[in-house]
C-alpha cells in the first residue's frame, strides 16, 4: 500500500452502540515518533504501520506528577472509580483517537481536540467517562450532523518544555505534526481534511491560539477558557532558573535531565514543586498580542468563576501581602484597589479581591480584547459566557473546567446540567459545521440553572466586571501582569 487514503481499513477500532447509533473509535495511533528525549518530533510514514493495526485501546500519556483532576471537578466516588488505568510513556504518547460515525459517510466536519493542564498534565485523559468523546459524536448524528472528533496527547511538563539545548514548545511541534496527520489520514476515516476546527480548554486553549497564529491548516477555532494571555510566552532565559533547580537535584544522583530516568524526572518536579509551564518566546510566537489569525471563524468564552485554582494559594496571603501586590501599580493602585475592594482592614474582601483581579486578567478581560479585535479585523466571532453551577456541587459555582463535563464524557448530571449539555453539545456542532450557533452581536449564556439564551448587554455586565475590565484595558498588560505575578506565581492547583 502506498496511498493513504485508505488508512481506515487497517485498523481495528472500539465499537459501541449508543442511543441507536452505531460509533466506530480509533485509539491509541501513533501520529509521531521520538528519537529521543527533547528531540523534534518526526512524522511516521504510512508504510511503517503495521498492516493491521489494533486501534481498541487508548494510546500511552506523557509521563507527569499524578495529580488527581477529579478533585476539581468533584466528581463523585462511584464515578472515579470507574477510572481505568492510564499508561505512561516517555516515547510512546505521542498518539491520538479518533471518533467517527459508523456507515459510509464522507467530508464529515472534523474537530480536533487539544487537552489542557496547565501544561503539566493531562487533563482530562480520553479513556475518562468525563471526556469521553463518543457521547458528543452521537448527538451529531441525532442531530442529523455527523461529525469526527479527534483527541490528541502530546508531551508536557519537562518532557515538552526542553533543557535549554535543543528546540523549545515541544508541545506545539507535537500538536502540529497531529494536526497535519490528521489533514493528511482524515479523509480515508470519512474526515474533510478542509473543514477542521481546532478546540481547546484551559492550556488546551492556550495552545489553540498559538496554532492559530502560526498558519496551523485549520479553518476555525474553539478556545474555552483560554488564550496566550493565560499563560503569555517567555523570553527563553527565563527557562534557565527551571533547568538549574531541576538539575540540581537530579546531580545529587549523577544524572542530568537529558539520562535520567522518567521517575527521577518526575520525582524532581514533584520535589521542585513545579505545578504548571508556559510557552517560550520564540520568533513564530512574537508580537502575539496584536496579530490576528487566518482563520475566519472563532468561538470564544469563559466560565463564571475561572480563578478558582488559585483559590488555596491566595488563602495563603495575608492581606498586607495583598495589598502590597496593588501598590506596586504605582499611581494607578488607589483605583484599582477600589474597583477590587482591596482593603488591608478586610482580609476577605481583599482574597476575593485578588481572585477576581486573577479572573478578569487571564480570562475576561483577554475574551473581550480577541472579540473585539477579531471582528475588527472582519472575522466571525462568537462571544458565550457558560455559568452552570457544577452538578455534583452547586455550591462550588461555575468553576475552571466545569464546561467540560458537559462538552463531553458519559455521565449522569442533573436535570439543569443535562439541558445545558445538550445545548452546548448543538452550539458547537454547527459551529464546526461552519453554521453561526447564535447571532454573531449577541452574547450566548449557558446557565446558570440550565436556561440557555442570548443575553443583554445589561445582564452581560451583571454576570462580568466589565467596569474593572474597561480599566484594566486602559492601564494595559505591562502594568497588571507584574501584579498577576506577584499575587498568582507558583499559587496555581487543580486540588481547589
Amino acid at each position: 500500500m502506498t496511498g493513504t487514503t485508505d488508512f481506515a481499513s487497517r485498523c481495528q477500532p472500539f465499537t459501541i452502540d449508543l442511543d441507536g447509533h452505531t460509533i466506530h473509535q480509533y485509539r491509541g495511533i501513533k501520529y509521531g515518533s521520538l528519537s529521543r528525549r527533547f528531540a523534534d518530533p518526526e512524522a511516521i510514514s504510512y508504510e511503517s504501520y503495521a498492516d493491521k493495526l489494533d486501534c481498541t485501546r487508548f494510546g500511552p500519556i506523557c509521563p507527569q506528577v499524578s495529580t488527581d483532576f477529579h478533585h476539581l471537578l468533584r466528581v463523585p466516588e462511584e464515578i472515579k472509580s470507574l477510572e481505568p488505568k492510564v499508561d505512561q510513556d516517555e516515547f510512546e504518547c505521542l498518539n491520538l483517537a479518533i471518533t467517527v460515525p459508523a456507515g459510509a459517510r464522507k467530508g464529515l466536519p472534523v474537530m480536533i481536540w487539544i487537552h489542557g493542564g496547565s501544561q503539566v498534565m493531562t487533563f482530562i485523559p480520553a479513556s475518562s467517562p468525563c471526556a469521553d468523546n463518543i457521547p458528543f459524536v452521537a448527538n451529531s448524528m441525532k442531530q442529523e450532523q455527523p461529525m469526527i472528533v479527534v483527541y490528541v496527547n502530546y508531551r508536557l511538563n519537562i518532557f515538552a518544555f526542553g533543557d535549554g539545548k535543543g528546540s523549545p514548545n515541544l508541545a506545539l511541534k507535537d500538536q502540529r505534526l497531529a494536526i497535519d496527520w490528521t489533514v493528511k489520514h482524515i479523509e480515508s476515516f470519512g474526515g474533510d481534511p478542509n473543514n477542521i476546527t481546532l478546540a481547546g480548554e484551559s492550556a488546551g486553549a492556550v495552545h489553540v491560539h498559538a496554532h492559530m497564529l502560526t498558519g496551523a491548516p485549520i479553518q476555525r477555532a474553539i478556545l474555552q477558557s483560554g488564550s496566550l494571555h493565560l499563560s503569555p510566552p517567555q523570553d527563553p532565559i527565563r527557562g534557565e532558573g527551571l533547568y538549574t533547580t531541576l538539575g540540581n537535584i537530579l546531580e545529587k544522583d549523577g544524572l542530568t535531565l537529558s539520562s535520567a530516568p522518567v521517575k527521577d524526572v518526575l520525582g524532581a518536579l514533584a520535589e521542585s514543586k513545579v505545578v504548571s509551564m508556559w510557552l517560550q518566546l520564540t520568533e513564530e510566537l512574537s508580537g502575539w498580542e496584536t496579530r490576528i489569525s487566518h482563520i475566519d471563524q472563532l468561538l470564544i468564552g469563559d466560565v463564571e468563576y475561572e480563578s478558582i485554582i488559585w483559590r488555596n494559594g491566595i488563602e495563603t496571603m495575608t492581606a498586607a501581602e495583598i495589598v502590597a501586590a496593588f501598590d506596586s501599580a504605582g499611581d494607578q493602585a488607589l483605583q484599582l484597589k477600589s474597583l477590587y475592594n482591596i482593603d488591608a482592614d478586610r482580609p476577605s474582601s481583599c482574597k476575593f479581591g485578588a481572585l477576581d483581579f486573577i479572573n478578569d486578567t487571564r480570562f475576561t478581560l483577554p475574551v473581550i480584547l480577541i472579540r473585539d479585535a477579531y471582528r475588527k479585523a472582519g472575522k466571525s466571532v462568537y462571544h458565550y459566557t457558560f455559568d452552570q453551577a457544577n452538578p455534583w456541587q452547586a455550591s462550588s459555582r461555575a468553576h475552571h473546567a466545569v464546561d467540560l463535563l458537559m462538552l463531553f464524557g458519559n455521565l449522569n448530571l442533573n436535570a439543569a446540567a443535562t439541558a445545558v449539555r445538550q445545548e452546548v453539545q448543538d452550539k458547537w456542532l454547527n459551529f464546526c459545521n461552519g453554521q453561526g450557533p447564535w447571532s454573531e452581536d449577541g452574547i450566548y449564556a449557558f446557565g446558570p440553572y440550565g436556561r440557555c439564551n442570548l443575553i443583554t448587554p445589561e445582564e452581560y455586565e451583571s454576570r462580568r466586571r466589565l467596569r474593572p475590565c474597561a480599566f484594566l484595558k486602559q492601564l494595559g498588560s505591562g502594568q497588571y501582569n507584574p501584579i498577576f505575578g506577584k499575587l498568582a506565581a507558583g499559587r496555581i492547583s487543580l486540588l481547589n
